[in-house]
């Protein structure tokens, strides 16, 4: 099996050595953290002035690190003097306090800490707690297309594309391969794993019925404006009786995994957020489809904007729903530089009145930031309309808002 290098994320790391930070990798389960540490052990390895000291808490060799002191003899017994030591630590919420361990290293000389985690709280919290915010977070994600075509040596045509919108990007698909039947017992096994080693087992979930229960809605209703009561409410009409402030809970604990992602709404003409009804998007397409079931035809729209969600977090924006009077603008999307862009996702425009629709909503922004289109119509793969580029979703996949 080819060892594929996922380029930007181990060049995010490299920036970031040699500053007295510590580095930490993040994102859902399953989503390539442990590859990219393993590829930077790898390449470090090769150096004669490194020292390694590696711990995969996932692994059954390193069940007795339970503790930062147990943490801490560890990474004693590796060290060496006159060498760069490399503290690598996979899975580290694992390890009980672990924080007193990298704060008590990080300023030892030629010394560098990276280190990957699956809970954004808790790596936060107790990290800018007790070093004082010393360090880098870098957010891995599920393969982009480009990754995909590669990861799966596929061309990049329209059959390509629709295997990455139904299969989406787990790295751990290249060796499983793109059998239906695979892929989704292999995805199911990935969520559960989420599920109960980062949500049930680590908050103390006492109803698992009702957290399988939320998050096929959340899969049902990705992209749609939900509040806690609505979600109360429908969880009512199934006969589980639960309370928005549990379903709040829930959602928060599902957040902290990066399983799902929670998008709040942008006034565009007050310039502020709103405080409540929000829209969610899966980290991984292909596990929000797993969950939905049967045809992606008649989640097409949805199962798009989730696409688009992902890689426009990809190019680096912050992205907000737009909230214009009566209508919605999809992605409000920004960079602390004071860039934005507006974007609209449809699956085809096929009829003057869908143009209407989505053009319109974007020509009623009244001010000069670049405004988008990405859809599906045939024969489009990049056009002006009045201002206004409508681009081809493979297109934007593969070379972004240009």
């Amino acid at each position: 099996m080819e060892n594929i290098i996922r380029k930007p994320y181990l060049d995010k790391i490299e920036q970031a050595l040699g500053k007295d930070i510590i580095i930490v990798l993040v994102g859902q389960r399953r989503i390539g953290k442990s590859y990219l540490l393993r590829q930077l052990r790898d390449e470090k390895a090769e150096d004669g002035s490194a020292n390694i000291i590696y711990v995969d808490k996932e692994k059954k060799e390193f069940d007795d690190i339970r503790d930062y002191h147990n943490l801490n003899a560890f990474i004693d017994g590796h060290r060496v003097k006159g060498k760069t030591n490399y503290i690598l630590v996979d899975e580290i919420q694992d390890i009980a306090e672990f924080e007193r361990t990298v704060r008590s290293y990080r300023e030892d000389p030629d010394t560098e800490i990276v280190i990957t985690g699956s809970n954004s709280l808790m790596l936060s919290s107790e990290l800018t707690t007790l070093i004082g915010g010393r360090y880098k977070e870098i957010y891995v994600q599920a393969l982009s297309y480009n990754e995909f075509l590669t990861f799966h040596q596929l061309p990049d045509n329209d059959d390509s594309l629709a295997k990455y919108i139904n299969f989406g990007g787990l790295p751990g698909l290249q060796k499983i391969g793109l059998d239906e039947n695979d892929v989704r017992e292999y995805q199911q096994d990935v969520l559960n794993t989420v599920l109960l080693k980062d949500v049930i087992m680590r908050n103390n979930i006492r109803n698992p019925v009702f957290l399988d229960n939320l998050i096929r809605f959340l899969a049902d209703n990705t992209g749609k404006i939900v509040s806690a009561n609505s979600i109360s409410k429908f969880m009512r009409s199934q006969g589980q009786s639960i309370t928005s402030t549990a379903v709040i809970n829930y959602i928060k604990a599902l957040c902290e995994t990066y399983v799902i992602h929670k998008v709040n709404r942008y006034d565009i003409h007050g310039k502020r957020l709103f405080e409540s009804n929000d829209k969610y998007y899966f980290e991984d397409n292909g596990i929000r489809n797993c969950l939905g079931g049967g045809n992606r035809e008649g989640d097409i729209e949805k199962v798009m904007e989730n696409v688009v969600y992902n890689h426009l977090v990809r190019l680096g924006y912050e992205v907000t729903v737009g909230q214009l009077q009566a209508s919605e603008i999809d992605f409000v999307c920004s960079k602390p530089t004071g860039e934005r862009v507006y974007v609209q996702v449809a699956y085809i425009i096929a009829d003057e009145a869908t143009r209407q629709r989505e053009f319109g909503n974007l020509r009623a922004i009244h001010d000069n930031y670049p405004k988008y289109v990405i859809s599906m119509t045939p024969l489009v793969t990049r056009s002006n309309d009045g201002g206004i580029i409508h681009l081809n979703l493979r297109k934007f996949l593969k070379e972004g808002l240009v």
